[in-house]
Protein backbone atom coordinates (compact mmCIF):
# COMPACT_ATOMS: atom_id res chain seq x y z
CA UNK A 1 0.00 0.00 0.00
CA UNK A 2 1.51 3.12 -0.81
CA UNK A 3 2.40 6.11 1.49
CA UNK A 4 0.89 8.35 -1.32
CA UNK A 5 3.73 11.07 -0.46
CA UNK A 6 3.29 13.94 -2.69
CA UNK A 7 5.59 16.22 -4.61
CA UNK A 8 7.39 19.12 -2.66
CA UNK A 9 4.78 21.53 -1.29
CA UNK A 10 1.99 19.48 -1.15
CA UNK A 11 0.07 17.64 1.71
CA UNK A 12 1.44 13.83 2.03
CA UNK A 13 -0.88 11.23 2.79
CA UNK A 14 -0.89 8.44 5.55
CA UNK A 15 -2.19 5.27 4.63
CA UNK A 16 -3.70 3.56 7.98
CA UNK A 17 -1.32 0.63 8.53
CA UNK A 18 1.83 3.25 8.38
CA UNK A 19 -0.01 5.64 10.61
CA UNK A 20 -0.75 2.83 13.30
CA UNK A 21 2.81 1.83 13.51
CA UNK A 22 3.91 5.16 13.64
CA UNK A 23 1.76 5.45 16.91
CA UNK A 24 2.99 2.08 17.94
CA UNK A 25 6.50 3.29 17.87
CA UNK A 26 5.85 7.06 19.67
CA UNK A 27 3.65 6.08 21.79
CA UNK A 28 1.46 8.72 19.93
CA UNK A 29 -1.86 6.75 20.99
CA UNK A 30 -4.59 8.86 22.94
CA UNK A 31 -3.16 9.49 26.79
CA UNK A 32 0.51 9.54 26.03
CA UNK A 33 2.67 12.10 27.58
CA UNK A 34 3.37 14.67 25.03
CA UNK A 35 3.48 14.95 21.63
CA UNK A 36 6.28 13.77 18.98
CA UNK A 37 8.49 16.48 17.54
CA UNK A 38 9.79 16.13 14.14
CA UNK A 39 12.73 14.23 14.80
CA UNK A 40 11.39 11.84 16.29
CA UNK A 41 8.50 11.20 13.79
CA UNK A 42 11.26 11.25 10.91
CA UNK A 43 13.41 8.51 13.28
CA UNK A 44 10.07 6.39 12.87
CA UNK A 45 9.10 6.70 9.65
CA UNK A 46 12.87 5.42 8.73
CA UNK A 47 12.77 2.57 11.24
CA UNK A 48 9.20 2.03 9.45
CA UNK A 49 11.19 0.37 6.41
CA UNK A 50 9.81 2.11 3.77
CA UNK A 51 11.95 3.54 1.22
CA UNK A 52 11.94 7.49 0.91
CA UNK A 53 13.80 9.99 -0.27
CA UNK A 54 14.46 13.54 1.60
CA UNK A 55 12.14 15.38 0.15
CA UNK A 56 9.15 12.55 0.17
CA UNK A 57 10.39 12.12 4.07
CA UNK A 58 9.96 15.77 4.80
CA UNK A 59 6.76 15.63 3.38
CA UNK A 60 5.53 12.72 5.34
CA UNK A 61 6.77 14.00 8.51
CA UNK A 62 4.55 16.89 8.19
CA UNK A 63 1.81 14.87 8.00
CA UNK A 64 2.43 12.48 10.62
CA UNK A 65 2.47 15.52 12.59
CA UNK A 66 -0.29 16.50 11.79
CA UNK A 67 -2.25 13.56 12.88
CA UNK A 68 -0.78 12.46 15.30
CA UNK A 69 -0.53 15.74 17.65
CA UNK A 70 -1.73 18.41 15.10
CA UNK A 71 -5.41 18.94 13.57
CA UNK A 72 -4.96 16.48 10.57
CA UNK A 73 -6.09 18.08 7.33
CA UNK A 74 -6.99 21.09 8.79
CA UNK A 75 -3.42 21.32 9.96
CA UNK A 76 -2.00 23.64 6.54
CA UNK A 77 -5.01 25.73 7.19
CA UNK A 78 -3.66 26.72 10.98
CA UNK A 79 -0.05 26.90 9.41
CA UNK A 80 -1.41 29.62 7.14
CA UNK A 81 0.12 32.94 7.93
CA UNK A 82 -2.72 35.44 9.23
CA UNK A 83 -5.30 32.76 9.81
CA UNK A 84 -7.08 33.94 13.01
CA UNK A 85 -10.12 30.96 13.19
CA UNK A 86 -10.35 27.46 11.21
CA UNK A 87 -14.53 26.23 11.41
CA UNK A 88 -15.41 22.91 10.94
CA UNK A 89 -19.39 22.33 10.66
CA UNK A 90 -19.50 19.28 8.82
CA UNK A 91 -17.41 17.27 6.51
CA UNK A 92 -17.97 19.81 3.43
CA UNK A 93 -18.35 22.94 5.27
CA UNK A 94 -14.91 24.29 6.71
CA UNK A 95 -14.32 27.93 6.86
CA UNK A 96 -11.10 29.74 7.28
CA UNK A 97 -10.79 33.33 8.41
CA UNK A 98 -7.31 34.98 7.60
CA UNK A 99 -8.38 38.54 9.18
CA UNK A 100 -10.62 39.64 6.81
CA UNK A 101 -13.63 37.31 7.91
CA UNK A 102 -15.18 34.18 7.18
CA UNK A 103 -14.13 32.53 3.61
CA UNK A 104 -15.30 28.83 3.10
CA UNK A 105 -12.21 26.65 2.35
CA UNK A 106 -11.96 24.08 -0.34
CA UNK A 107 -10.44 21.24 2.40
CA UNK A 108 -12.79 18.62 2.80
CA UNK A 109 -13.03 15.70 4.95
CA UNK A 110 -14.64 12.18 3.68
CA UNK A 111 -17.62 12.18 6.14
CA UNK A 112 -19.34 12.93 9.26
CA UNK A 113 -17.58 9.93 11.12
CA UNK A 114 -14.43 11.52 10.04
CA UNK A 115 -14.79 14.70 11.50
CA UNK A 116 -15.68 13.20 14.94
CA UNK A 117 -12.61 11.01 14.96
CA UNK A 118 -10.46 14.39 14.19
CA UNK A 119 -12.69 16.14 17.02
CA UNK A 120 -12.29 13.46 19.48
CA UNK A 121 -8.55 12.90 18.53
CA UNK A 122 -7.43 16.52 19.24
CA UNK A 123 -9.23 16.26 22.45
CA UNK A 124 -7.57 13.65 23.34
CA UNK A 125 -3.95 15.00 22.53
CA UNK A 126 -4.99 18.43 24.50
CA UNK A 127 -5.72 16.03 27.64
CA UNK A 128 -9.41 16.30 28.02
CA UNK A 129 -12.47 13.76 27.02
CA UNK A 130 -14.96 13.97 24.05
CA UNK A 131 -17.47 10.90 24.02
CA UNK A 132 -21.00 11.01 24.24
CA UNK A 133 -20.90 11.37 28.21
CA UNK A 134 -18.97 14.57 27.47
CA UNK A 135 -20.06 15.69 24.19
CA UNK A 136 -18.44 19.04 24.66
CA UNK A 137 -15.00 20.34 25.09
CA UNK A 138 -12.87 23.66 25.38
CA UNK A 139 -9.43 22.68 25.24
CA UNK A 140 -5.58 23.63 23.80
CA UNK A 141 -3.33 21.89 21.79
CA UNK A 142 0.16 21.53 22.17
CA UNK A 143 0.99 24.61 20.62
CA UNK A 144 -1.57 26.95 22.11
CA UNK A 145 -4.42 26.47 19.33
CA UNK A 146 -7.92 26.96 21.13
CA UNK A 147 -10.17 23.71 20.74
CA UNK A 148 -14.06 23.63 21.10
CA UNK A 149 -15.98 20.90 19.72
CA UNK A 150 -19.25 19.30 20.59
CA UNK A 151 -20.41 16.04 19.48
CA UNK A 152 -23.73 14.07 18.94
CA UNK A 153 -25.95 14.37 20.76
CA UNK A 154 -25.02 18.22 21.35
CA UNK A 155 -24.44 18.53 17.57
CA UNK A 156 -26.93 16.61 15.22
CA UNK A 157 -24.27 17.05 12.12
CA UNK A 158 -22.21 14.99 14.16
CA UNK A 159 -19.71 16.57 15.02
CA UNK A 160 -18.39 20.42 15.07
CA UNK A 161 -15.42 22.21 15.53
CA UNK A 162 -13.80 25.27 15.92
CA UNK A 163 -10.49 26.35 16.26
CA UNK A 164 -8.35 29.60 17.12
CA UNK A 165 -4.90 29.96 16.34
CA UNK A 166 -2.49 31.79 19.20
CA UNK A 167 0.51 33.66 17.41
CA UNK A 168 2.84 35.35 19.47
CA UNK A 169 2.42 39.61 19.59
CA UNK A 170 5.83 41.35 18.58
CA UNK A 171 4.98 44.24 16.58
CA UNK A 172 6.34 47.01 18.63
CA UNK A 173 4.91 50.46 18.61
CA UNK A 174 6.32 52.20 15.33
CA UNK A 175 5.11 48.93 13.52
CA UNK A 176 1.63 49.65 14.55
CA UNK A 177 1.82 53.29 13.68
CA UNK A 178 2.84 52.48 10.25
CA UNK A 179 0.47 49.53 10.32
CA UNK A 180 -2.64 52.28 10.83
CA UNK A 181 -3.33 50.63 13.99
CA UNK A 182 -2.39 53.46 16.28
CA UNK A 183 -2.78 57.08 15.23
CA UNK A 184 1.08 58.58 15.63
CA UNK A 185 -0.40 61.62 17.19
CA UNK A 186 -0.87 59.25 20.07
CA UNK A 187 2.49 57.84 20.05
CA UNK A 188 4.52 60.35 22.59
CA UNK A 189 1.17 59.79 25.12
CA UNK A 190 1.19 55.71 25.05
CA UNK A 191 5.08 55.86 25.66
CA UNK A 192 4.59 58.96 28.78
CA UNK A 193 1.92 56.41 29.93
CA UNK A 194 4.68 53.22 30.09
CA UNK A 195 7.73 55.79 31.03
CA UNK A 196 5.01 57.52 33.98
CA UNK A 197 4.01 53.52 34.80
CA UNK A 198 0.26 53.98 34.50
CA UNK A 199 -2.00 51.46 35.08
CA UNK A 200 -3.86 50.86 32.04
CA UNK A 201 -6.38 48.11 30.56
CA UNK A 202 -6.12 47.52 27.20
CA UNK A 203 -9.70 46.47 26.05
CA UNK A 204 -11.79 45.56 23.02
CA UNK A 205 -13.76 42.55 21.13
CA UNK A 206 -12.66 39.34 19.98
CA UNK A 207 -9.36 39.95 17.46
CA UNK A 208 -9.29 43.49 17.56
CA UNK A 209 -5.51 43.15 18.48
CA UNK A 210 -5.57 43.83 22.12
CA UNK A 211 -2.71 41.43 23.14
CA UNK A 212 -0.62 42.81 19.63
CA UNK A 213 -1.05 46.58 21.48
CA UNK A 214 -0.07 44.94 24.56
CA UNK A 215 3.31 43.43 23.20
CA UNK A 216 4.36 46.31 21.56
CA UNK A 217 3.60 48.31 25.08
CA UNK A 218 5.56 46.72 27.13
CA UNK A 219 8.41 46.54 24.97
CA UNK A 220 8.52 50.59 25.88
CA UNK A 221 8.80 49.60 29.46
CA UNK A 222 12.81 50.22 30.30
CA UNK A 223 15.20 47.31 30.25
CA UNK A 224 16.06 47.16 33.89
CA UNK A 225 12.41 46.52 34.96
CA UNK A 226 11.15 43.06 35.21
CA UNK A 227 7.85 42.09 33.70
CA UNK A 228 6.04 39.01 34.84
CA UNK A 229 3.21 37.95 32.42
CA UNK A 230 0.56 35.92 33.56
CA UNK A 231 -1.72 34.36 30.24
CA UNK A 232 -3.89 30.88 29.53
CA UNK A 233 -1.59 30.07 26.96
CA UNK A 234 1.57 32.02 26.44
CA UNK A 235 0.93 34.82 23.12
CA UNK A 236 2.87 38.45 24.70
CA UNK A 237 6.34 38.08 23.56
CA UNK A 238 7.69 41.63 23.98
CA UNK A 239 11.25 42.78 23.01
CA UNK A 240 12.31 43.29 26.19
CA UNK A 241 15.25 41.34 28.22
CA UNK A 242 13.50 40.12 31.60
CA UNK A 243 10.34 38.74 31.16
CA UNK A 244 9.11 35.72 33.37
CA UNK A 245 6.20 34.34 31.71
CA UNK A 246 3.80 32.10 33.25
CA UNK A 247 0.61 30.28 31.82
CA UNK A 248 -2.35 28.77 33.51
CA UNK A 249 -2.80 24.80 33.35
CA UNK A 250 -6.16 23.22 32.62
CA UNK A 251 -7.04 20.15 34.96
CA UNK A 252 -6.46 16.42 33.68
CA UNK A 253 -8.87 13.91 32.29
CA UNK A 254 -9.13 13.13 36.11
CA UNK A 255 -9.50 16.67 37.02
CA UNK A 256 -6.79 17.22 38.91
CA UNK A 257 -3.40 19.59 38.24
CA UNK A 258 -5.04 22.61 37.66
CA UNK A 259 -3.38 25.95 38.07
CA UNK A 260 -5.70 28.72 36.80
CA UNK A 261 -5.04 32.55 36.44
CA UNK A 262 -6.29 33.75 40.28
CA UNK A 263 -3.56 31.12 41.28
CA UNK A 264 -0.69 32.94 38.88
CA UNK A 265 -1.65 36.58 39.42
CA UNK A 266 -1.46 35.54 43.41
CA UNK A 267 1.59 34.08 42.97
CA UNK A 268 3.34 36.73 40.71
CA UNK A 269 3.23 39.25 43.68
CA UNK A 270 5.58 36.55 45.09
CA UNK A 271 8.20 36.63 42.58
CA UNK A 272 9.80 40.37 42.38
CA UNK A 273 7.97 42.09 39.66
CA UNK A 274 8.52 45.95 38.68
CA UNK A 275 5.28 45.12 36.38
CA UNK A 276 2.66 42.49 36.86
CA UNK A 277 1.08 41.97 32.96
CA UNK A 278 -2.15 39.66 33.04
CA UNK A 279 -2.69 38.66 28.96
CA UNK A 280 -6.30 38.58 29.21
CA UNK A 281 -8.66 39.07 32.43
CA UNK A 282 -12.00 36.93 31.69
CA UNK A 283 -12.83 35.62 35.20
CA UNK A 284 -12.60 36.15 38.90
CA UNK A 285 -8.77 36.68 38.47
CA UNK A 286 -10.14 40.25 38.35
CA UNK A 287 -10.12 40.80 41.93
CA UNK A 288 -6.59 39.62 42.42
CA UNK A 289 -5.39 41.87 39.91
CA UNK A 290 -7.44 45.01 41.20
CA UNK A 291 -5.39 44.32 44.80
CA UNK A 292 -1.94 44.16 42.97
CA UNK A 293 -2.30 47.22 41.50
CA UNK A 294 -3.44 48.60 44.65
CA UNK A 295 -0.84 47.43 46.95
CA UNK A 296 2.22 49.26 45.17
CA UNK A 297 2.49 47.98 41.82
CA UNK A 298 2.05 50.27 39.46
CA UNK A 299 3.00 50.26 35.72
CA UNK A 300 0.42 47.14 35.67
CA UNK A 301 -1.58 46.22 32.81
CA UNK A 302 -3.82 43.75 30.96
CA UNK A 303 -6.64 43.32 28.31
CA UNK A 304 -10.12 42.73 29.03
CA UNK A 305 -13.25 42.63 26.40
CA UNK A 306 -15.28 45.04 26.19
CA UNK A 307 -17.33 46.36 23.35
CA UNK A 308 -16.36 50.16 24.31
CA UNK A 309 -14.29 51.98 26.97
CA UNK A 310 -17.45 53.36 28.76
CA UNK A 311 -18.60 49.73 29.19
CA UNK A 312 -15.77 48.51 30.71
CA UNK A 313 -17.48 49.21 34.14
CA UNK A 314 -20.35 46.92 33.74
CA UNK A 315 -17.75 44.15 32.16
CA UNK A 316 -15.40 44.57 35.52
CA UNK A 317 -18.57 44.50 38.14
CA UNK A 318 -19.40 40.77 35.95
CA UNK A 319 -16.20 39.71 36.24
CA UNK A 320 -15.75 40.72 39.65
CA UNK A 321 -19.23 38.94 40.77
CA UNK A 322 -17.65 36.12 39.97
CA UNK A 323 -15.09 36.17 42.63
CA UNK A 324 -17.92 37.51 45.20
CA UNK A 325 -16.88 41.20 45.09
CA UNK A 326 -20.11 43.87 45.65
CA UNK A 327 -20.26 46.81 42.79
CA UNK A 328 -19.39 49.30 45.41
CA UNK A 329 -15.84 47.78 46.42
CA UNK A 330 -15.52 46.67 42.58
CA UNK A 331 -15.88 50.54 41.91
CA UNK A 332 -13.50 51.28 44.80
CA UNK A 333 -10.89 48.85 44.06
CA UNK A 334 -10.66 49.85 39.95
CA UNK A 335 -10.76 53.57 40.49
CA UNK A 336 -7.58 53.51 42.94
CA UNK A 337 -5.89 50.76 40.84
CA UNK A 338 -6.61 52.05 36.85
CA UNK A 339 -5.80 55.16 35.10
CA UNK A 340 -6.36 54.59 31.27
CA UNK A 341 -7.96 53.08 28.89
CA UNK A 342 -6.95 51.92 25.45
CA UNK A 343 -9.95 50.46 23.42
CA UNK A 344 -9.46 48.90 20.38
CA UNK A 345 -11.66 48.71 17.39
CA UNK A 346 -11.89 46.62 13.67
CA UNK A 347 -13.59 48.51 11.25
CA UNK A 348 -13.19 46.68 7.78
CA UNK A 349 -10.70 44.15 8.83
CA UNK A 350 -8.71 46.71 10.06
CA UNK A 351 -7.71 47.09 13.84
CA UNK A 352 -7.06 50.36 15.09
CA UNK A 353 -7.33 52.10 18.44
CA UNK A 354 -10.16 53.41 18.45
CA UNK A 355 -10.77 55.12 22.32
CA UNK A 356 -8.42 56.32 24.76
CA UNK A 357 -10.19 56.90 28.26
CA UNK A 358 -9.72 57.74 31.80
CA UNK A 359 -11.22 55.94 34.86
CA UNK A 360 -12.58 57.55 37.77
CA UNK A 361 -15.35 57.35 40.56
CA UNK A 362 -18.29 59.47 39.54
CA UNK A 363 -20.29 59.03 42.72
CA UNK A 364 -19.69 56.47 45.65
CA UNK A 365 -20.08 53.45 44.50
CA UNK A 366 -19.91 54.35 41.01
CA UNK A 367 -17.09 53.59 38.42
CA UNK A 368 -17.05 55.73 35.38
CA UNK A 369 -14.66 55.48 32.22
CA UNK A 370 -14.71 58.87 30.09
CA UNK A 371 -13.09 58.50 26.71
CA UNK A 372 -11.09 61.87 26.01
CA UNK A 373 -9.89 60.79 22.51
CA UNK A 374 -11.35 58.90 19.73
CA UNK A 375 -9.96 58.13 16.54
CA UNK A 376 -11.56 56.67 13.51
CA UNK A 377 -9.15 53.88 12.19
CA UNK A 378 -6.88 54.71 8.80
CA UNK A 379 -9.31 56.79 6.31
CA UNK A 380 -11.44 58.06 9.27
CA UNK A 381 -9.33 61.37 9.78
CA UNK A 382 -7.22 62.77 12.82
CA UNK A 383 -8.20 62.17 16.15
CA UNK A 384 -10.51 63.95 17.84
CA UNK A 385 -9.95 65.66 21.36
CA UNK A 386 -12.43 65.69 23.92
CA UNK A 387 -13.13 67.42 27.76
CA UNK A 388 -10.11 65.88 29.58
CA UNK A 389 -7.23 65.41 26.62
CA UNK A 390 -5.35 68.40 27.71
CA UNK A 391 -5.34 67.32 31.50
CA UNK A 392 -4.31 63.59 30.26
CA UNK A 393 -1.81 64.65 28.17
CA UNK A 394 -0.41 67.10 30.99
CA UNK A 395 -0.08 64.26 33.44
CA UNK A 396 1.75 61.50 31.67
CA UNK A 397 3.06 62.66 28.41
CA UNK A 398 7.05 63.03 28.22
CA UNK A 399 8.12 66.54 28.71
Amino acid sequence: MSTGASPRGRSAVLDPTLLDGLRARLGAAPGAAGPPDDDAVADALRASGRVLGSDALADLTRAARAELSGAGPLQPLLEEPGVTDVLVNGPDDVWVDRGDGLRRSDVRLPGAADVRALAVRMAAVAGARLDDASPVVDARLPDGTRLHAAVEPIAPAGAVIALRVLRQAVLDLPALTARGAVPAAWGSLLAGLVGGRANLLVTGGTGTGKTTLLAALLGLVPPGERLVTVEEARELAPVHPHVVALAARRANVEGSGEVTLTDLVHGALRMRPDRIVLGECRGAEVRELLLALNTGHDGGMATVHANAAEHVPARLEALAALAGMPRAAVAAQADAALDVVLHLRRRRGVRHLAQVAVVRSAAPGELEVRPVATWGGPGGGDPVPGPGWDDLLRRWEPC
